[in-house]
């Protein structure tokens, strides 16, 4: 069988890019549509309500609003000023409403004002919370957006001729921001691309956001983490404890989570960040002596599958300090780094080197002494050591002197005492029969001891 002419299959041809170029374009988005008796008004202008184009000049024609909500508190509404035309100035949001001209209280027209602006254009981001969440996009606004402005979301998956899913979306004027929920169904494919597309309109104009194509994995962002506490180690004085738990929208039983943390002391300004943590806690072992800490923590799922989560709320903290240590007397404005003899050199901050106190400089570095305090017994040990030695010096001092004074008198020889007999060198000796093998026993002292040469030289002779 012959196929199908040439033209028709070039007219096939056709209809199918015609098809992929409308679904790459997505849904048109302008203004929303207006009533035959709507009468638009831009924020902060004039403008002027005419009741009827022709008619007699000598009639009376009144004005009045309807204020917010007559419809349910049955009908009222508020009398405005009388003539054929009224003349509104600086609209604001709440000039809004269905303005009426009557002559001798028969109705002659009705007309709905609205005050609008365009509405901005979205950026739109969508997350998730968790594998069993839905998917959630939002925008942020710059400012309020009008009354009557109407925001929303299709959802389709990419390359695939099918209608897609319509969201509407809710506006929250405490985050000033635009959020829509995509439902997701149970066993859906987190790696197929979907395609997201935004359109915010209303009486003023209409503006749609650039498409997003998106998958379930890529947009995966935990709440941050919940209970972030600073504790410090006893007997620590660089070490602090850090504890935190999982957020309440992620399940741990199934899904677990990496997190990161980032401290620093108060004087600085930049983060010290530690990666890969897979546990609920961690030590910091190099945490400045005496200073207050900032911390926070955030989270990821596990295997780095979509986003990091928003920092948690900061915690403070300060490492152990002993009682008796001088050195936290230096309270948290210095930086103190151990050297290898036991000292610290400590980095005094700028305000303390101002121009009225210094030369100029903007700061300086000392090495202070901050060794740990010494035991009391030490001190005693030191103490009847140099009573000690302060007693043996006063002896020896009082020994030498009566030693001196002693010389003195001696060295005053009466007259003649100088002259000295002369000996002969080469006397006779004594045969050797008549010298005795021991010598006489030392004389007796009173009392009854032997004097020897020790015993003179205490006696000071």
């Amino acid at each position: 069988m012959a196929g199908p002419p040439l033209p028709a299959a070039l007219l096939l041809i056709f209809l199918l890019l015609l098809l992929l170029l409308l679904a790459a374009a997505g849904r048109p988005c302008g203004p929303a549509g207006l009533s035959r008796d709507a009468v638009l008004g831009r924020l902060g202008a004039n403008v002027t309500l005419t009741c009827w184009d022709e008619g007699p000049a000598n009639v009376t024609v009144s004005w009045q609003v309807e204020e917010r909500g007559a419809a349910a508190v049955g009908g009222r509404s508020r009398q405005l000023a009388e003539g054929n035309t009224l003349h509104l100035r600086r609209l604001r949001y709440e000039d809004s409403g269905r303005y009426s001209c009557s002559v001798g209280g028969r109705p002659l027209r009705s007309l709905r004002l609205l005050v609008e602006e365009p509405p901005e254009t979205p950026r739109v981001s969508c997350y998730r919370r968790s594998h069993d969440k839905d998917v959630l996009c939002e925008w942020p606004q710059r400012a309020k957006p009008s009354p009557g402005t109407r925001a929303t979301l299709w959802v389709k998956r990419r390359f695939l001729a099918e209608n897609a899913t319509e969201q509407r979306c809710r506006y929250f004027s405490k985050a000033r921001k635009f959020v829509c929920r995509v439902k997701v169904p149970p066993g859906a494919d987190d790696t197929k691309p979907l395609v997201v597309s935004t359109c915010v309109n209303n009486g003023a104009g209409g503006s749609a956001g650039e498409d997003r194509i998106i998958t379930l994995s890529s947009v995966l962002k935990p709440d941050p983490p919940l209970n972030v506490t600073v504790e410090a180690l006893e007997k620590a004085p660089q070490r602090l404890r850090v504890n935190w738990s999982y957020p309440s929208s992620w399940d741990p039983r199934f899904y677990w989570l990496r997190f990161q943390v980032r401290y620093r002391p108060e004087p600085a300004q930049t983060f010290t960040e530690v990666d890969q943590v897979t546990t609920t806690w961690l030590d910091i072992r190099d945490a400045w002596r005496g200073t207050r800490h900032v911390v926070q923590v955030r989270a990821q799922e596990e295997f780095g599958h979509g986003m990091w989560s928003e920092w948690s709320r900061e915690a403070v903290g300060t490492p152990w300090t002993d009682p008796r240590d001088f050195t936290s007397e230096m309270g948290p404005f210095s930086s103190q780094f151990p050297m290898e003899d036991g000292t610290y050199w400590v980095t005094l901050p700028p305000e303390l080197f101002r121009e009225d106190a210094t030369d100029g400089a903007g700061g300086a570095v000392v090495e202070a002494s901050a060794r740990s305090t010494v035991s009391p017994y030490a001190f005693l040990v030191a103490g009847g050591s140099l009573l000690l030695g302060i007693a043996l010096f006063a002896g020896i001092m009082v020994r030498y002197r009566q030693t001196w004074q002693t010389g003195g008198r001696r060295s005053a020889k009466p007259e003649g005492e100088g002259q000295h007999v002369l000996v002969p060198l080469n006397g006779p000796s004594p045969p050797l029969c008549d010298t005795p093998l021991l010598s006489a026993p030392a004389p007796l002292a009173p009392g009854g001891l032997h004097v020897t040469n020790l015993d003179y030289f205490f006696s000071g002779q």
